[in-house]
């Protein structure tokens, strides 16, 4: 079998003086994959929670890193038949769903926010982020979410004003945590919140303004669940299928 020149994501070379170690190679081929499969995510919104994920280890991969990142490859290439679908009709209703999860950062306790964003029923807008700051709750967290995905919904709102079309008011914005739904109705600040005031205004603005109308989701019902966590396979399967991803061609044999 030769000398192991790979072991574990480490490079051993060997010379006269001895054994060196480093990981030199194996990064920068983990950031070429990854780089691929965050482009695949322009039309994948059923990769983006993983391409996240995976795309916080670039500077020092490890081997657990490179099994899920080629675990993802082979589920895309099972399904590498599926594009979004845009409705042919003149549905130009807005609609928001978003969701976080808690402190789920091992290493910084942050939370992750994540947001799909429709129009009709096509899907146009998603992300998932690691939050800036750490939240003290998970009413906190959700509430963070709430506020980065009506920055994003008035985005898109100014963006579809401008090529002439005009989705309806107030636009619906789901969340599935009712302690975050609470504090935008609530008009009075207190210690509890007074932390996350900029997002209280802005959200409370919004909700004023009659630009945004929060709703209560039930979690079962959350397709930005899929945002924010790794889900068991048949809810995975459940929340994909209601964002708008279709099969284009036969199935690869």
């Amino acid at each position: 079998m030769g000398e192991a020149r790979f072991f574990l994501g480490l490079e051993i070379c060997r010379s006269k003086d001895g054994i060196v170690l480093s990981q030199m190679q194996n990064p920068e081929a983990y950031r070429r994959l990854l780089g691929r499969l965050l482009y695949l995510g322009f039309t994948r919104p059923d990769i983006c929670h993983g391409t996240q994920q995976l795309s916080q280890y670039m500077q020092h991969p490890n081997k657990s890193h490179w099994d899920a990142a080629l675990h993802l490859v082979r589920y895309l290439k099972g399904i590498a038949n599926r594009g979004l679908l845009f409705n042919a009709d003149d549905d130009y209703e807005l609609q928001a769903f978003c969701d976080a999860d808690w402190a789920s950062c091992q290493d910084t306790r942050r939370s992750l926010t994540g947001y799909c964003i429709f129009i009709g029923k096509a899907l146009i807008s998603w992300k998932t982020k690691k939050q800036a700051t750490v939240s003290r709750s998970s009413a906190e967290a959700e509430y963070r979410s709430m506020a980065n995905t009506t920055c994003e919904l008035t985005w898109i709102f100014n963006l579809l004003r401008n090529l002439q079309i005009h989705p309806p008011t107030p636009v619906p914005l789901h969340c599935d945590n009712q302690a975050a739904l609470y504090i935008t109705a609530n008009p009075v600040f207190h210690e509890r919140t007074k932390h996350i005031e900029i997002d209280c205004h802005l959200i409370r603005d919004k909700y004023k303004e009659g630009f945004i109308s929060p709703v209560h989701i039930a979690s079962k019902l959350q397709p930005a669940d899929l945002f924010t966590k790794a889900l068991p396979g048949p809810r995975f399967s459940y929340i994909v299928s209601k964002l708008g991803l279709v099969n284009i061609l036969p199935s690869p044999t």
